[in-house]
């Protein structure tokens, strides 16, 4: 293990922070490397170090495991429940966030049980994407890898904006280890994303352009919140700034293939999303779900996770144990 895969120090959490990922930014021009990359080593250095404060908010995990897939390596984070159960939670987190954006939402989930984060292949983090990623099979195989690697035989996959669309498409392709599923306010899953985010993306892709102009994309994902003094707004500006993507465009998925979902889903839908028009998702949701339940949080921006964590807790909580007796490896 080198030292750029030496887990980030966990201390207590200093406060809640109302924050959550949605840097949906993607880079307008191409650089020749198939895969992920950073600027430079200045700037790995700075996303790190602001990871590894934004780190210190998290409740104490035991070592990262480093998980080899087809694609690359993956980071996982495993922290201890305060509940004895059988089945862990899997958290995948928004674009350019990774696990630390996890930081409000932890003390609660772990009222569950284990918790289990993953820092996304070919996103900003700690883990390493090595071959390309090119279509929404690779997207399923290198996570399905990363399941299979785990000791637990299923999973309450959990997945915020870009990670809701991830667990989809794993839920899709590779559903066996999947024992729920819960979708906090996902893009492209249940809507189309409008083209005034879009439109507001670009500028906050363009790594030249100062700062503001990402803090202020990413304050408007937030409902207007400042995100100016937060630690892991300060990760996900450096990671948007410093990393070049090398993705495939996430594909709309169709209410007949989410029709075709057999284990239970979750769908936590923010009022305010400026992801997608949230009446609109709430209806494809409950047209196209077979076994599912779906919650909107009218008050709610796509910063949805920090906002309210104690809530969307609870909800994972009545759910995954109204659907305990019904599902595989309960």
């Amino acid at each position: 293990m080198t030292a750029e895969h030496e887990q980030a120090g966990a201390t207590p959490r200093r406060g809640r922070r109302r924050w959550s990922v949605a840097a949906a930014a993607t880079r307008v021009f191409r650089s020749p490397s198939p895969v992920g990359h950073w600027d430079g080593a200045e700037g790995q250095d700075r996303f790190r170090s602001a990871y590894r404060t934004a780190f210190r908010d998290l409740p104490k995990s035991a070592a990262p495991l480093d998980v080899r897939t087809d694609y690359g390596l993956v980071r996982v984070y495993r922290f201890a429940g305060t509940t004895d159960t059988a089945v862990p939670l899997v958290l995948l987190p928004g674009r350019a966030s990774a696990s630390p954006v996890w930081a409000d939402n932890l003390p609660s989930l772990l009222t569950i049980g284990d918790v289990y984060t993953v820092d996304l292949l070919g996103e900003p983090g700690m883990s390493i994407q090595d071959r390309p990623i090119t279509g929404d099979d690779d997207q399923a195989a290198w996570l399905h890898q990363v399941l299979e690697a785990l000791p637990e035989e299923s999973f309450h996959l959990v997945g915020l904006s870009i990670g809701g669309w991830t667990a989809a498409n794993l839920a899709l392709h590779q559903p066996a280890r999947i024992e729920t599923l819960t979708l906090i306010d996902p893009v492209y899953v249940f809507d189309d994303m409008p083209w005034r985010t879009i439109a507001r993306s670009l500028p906050a892709s363009l790594s030249w352009l100062p700062k503001s102009w990402r803090d202020s994309f990413n304050s408007y994902t937030a409902g207007g919140a400042p995100v100016e003094d937060v630690p892991v707004a300060h990760m996900i500006e450096a990671g948007m700034k410093h990393y070049s993507l090398k993705l495939p465009q996430p594909v709309r998925i169709s209410e007949d293939r989410l029709a075709t979902l057999d284990m239970p889903v979750l769908a936590i839908i923010a009022g305010r999303s400026v992801m997608h028009d949230a009446q609109t998702a709430a209806g494809t949701a409950e047209r196209a779900l077979p076994v599912g339940a779906v919650h909107t949080y009218e008050d709610a921006s796509h910063a949805i996770s920090g906002e309210y964590p104690e809530r969307i807790a609870k909800d994972i909580a009545a759910f995954t144990a109204a659907h305990r007796a019904t599902t595989p490896g309960s």
